[in-house]
């Protein structure tokens, strides 16, 4: 059966995501290898310099509407009037028919865990602790299988160049929107992002991240209204602590046939057959085969 294409996804062939760099290998003979392009991207809220980030500059839309959102200084009810990106300058501007309050925001500033300086800010784990995740969702081992096999062959930029963080937004057994970023926190943002604009219901999703299941990715998603995080990395205490105070499902260290839950273990459905990994890695490797012979 064919795939069906994802509405979101890198690509890899974009000149402006990578550059070729000349350099030379371990025997000292020289080499041309992809190297990933980082872009400063500064973001403004309704005129207010609100931060600058480092990012690939893909999706400068819904990394800043997905930035606000997950940093509380934008309410998933607001109406945003515009959001105006500039290429010239990288900068990003947001604007809201209500009236921000990110001036107190700002002041109660901390630093997290986040690769490349990531912030989260004071009120956050307030309007975590009050967050309800919907008990009836539910992950088949069937669909994590199949999934990760999905996720795993898609053509991306790590693959090309490499130093990237990628995240997913699943429903049951297939990937709908894949983002990259030099920071995870960035790749999750955009997402978010791109919910909010598509006003995507999160109550039925999965959210899948290459990076580890940190304090700052739990409450990340959590605010998404997303009920099950899964990654290939592994956890922090806090991570865990924080998934169990809210019923969020946390799935990690998540390759082949193995993985390990630590909270919400009983949205988890065992129902998968473990010969499907094997055949479906064979599958794959016979039709690369055969597009390397030209049949």
């Amino acid at each position: 059966m064919e795939e069906i294409p994802l509405l979101v996804q890198p690509d890899p062939a974009d000149p402006r995501l990578t550059r070729r760099v000349t350099g030379i290998d371990q025997t000292g003979a020289p080499i041309e290898a992809s190297v990933t392009v980082e872009r400063p991207l500064t973001l403004y809220l309704n005129g207010q310099e609100i931060v600058t980030m480092m990012t690939i500059l893909d999706r400068p839309e819904d990394l800043a509407l997905g930035y606000l959102l997950n940093q509380g200084m934008l309410r998933r009810d607001d109406a945003v009037t515009g959001v105006e990106y500039d290429d010239d300058l990288q900068v990003v501007v947001v604007r809201t028919e209500r009236r921000t309050d990110y001036e107190a925001k700002l002041k109660k500033k901390t630093l997290t865990s986040g690769c490349a300086q990531g912030t989260a800010f004071g009120d956050l784990l307030e309007d975590f602790s009050r967050a309800r995740l919907p008990p009836s969702a539910e992950i088949r081992t069937s669909w994590l299988y199949r999934l990760l096999h999905r996720i795993n062959t898609l053509p991306t930029l790590y693959l090309e160049a490499g130093a990237i963080h990628g995240c997913a937004l699943c429903e049951r057994d297939r990937p709908l929107v894949y983002m990259e970023d030099v920071g995870r926190h960035n790749a999750v943002d955009k997402i978010a992002g791109w919910m909010f604009r598509n006003a995507c219901p999160p109550g039925d999703k999965v959210f899948y991240t290459t990076g580890r299941l940190t304090s700052e990715m739990v409450i990340k998603t959590v605010r998404m209204g997303i009920p099950i995080l899964v990654s290939r990395s592994g956890f922090t205490a806090w991570g865990v602590e924080l998934a169990q105070e809210v019923g969020l499902t946390l799935i990690g260290r998540c390759k082949g046939k193995r993985f390990t839950a630590l909270a919400g273990t009983e949205r988890i459905v065992f129902d998968a057959d473990l010969d499907y990994v094997a055949e479906e890695s064979a599958r794959h490797w016979r039709k690369n085969s055969r597009e390397a012979l030209g049949e």
